[in-house]
């Protein structure tokens, strides 16, 4: 039962989009596919991603954005059709998996600090 279980997931991973690799922290960029009626646009929401859920074909994550000054947090699953691409805007620098604490912060105090990447003899 578990092999089969497994070679069904690996089908739908080969099958998958793939997605930029990205942690809590990071600002991305995602793009929707909305159906109204019968017209299908996309639309991008973009905030920090503040938590990865699951293993797998299960996998979501939650990104959180203000909107006119209120909190809108959006619950996306990774391997769904109608994630059309996410982008990673900027790496963020935290010491947590799940930042619910960025709930409670306003204004400045809700910022994330980038990752610095440090220029290597290898990289220039």
């Amino acid at each position: 039962m578990n092999h089969i279980i497994k070679e069904v997931t690996d089908t739908l991973f080969a099958e998958a989009k793939q997605h930029p690799d990205f942690k809590p922290g990071d600002n991305v960029t995602v793009s929707y596919k909305i159906t109204e009626g019968n017209k299908e646009r996309i639309q991008d929401f973009r905030g920090d991603v503040i938590q990865v859920n699951g293993v797998g074909v299960t996998t979501t994550f939650t990104v959180r954005k203000l909107s006119n000054g209120v909190g809108v947090e959006r619950i996306f699953p990774l391997f769904s059709p109608f994630v059309d691409k996410i982008e990673v805007n900027k790496v963020g620098r935290v010491r947590r998996a799940k930042l619910y604490y960025q709930r409670n912060r306003k204004g400045k105090a809700s910022r994330i600090q980038e990752k610095r990447v440090i220029a290597t003899a290898a990289n220039a």
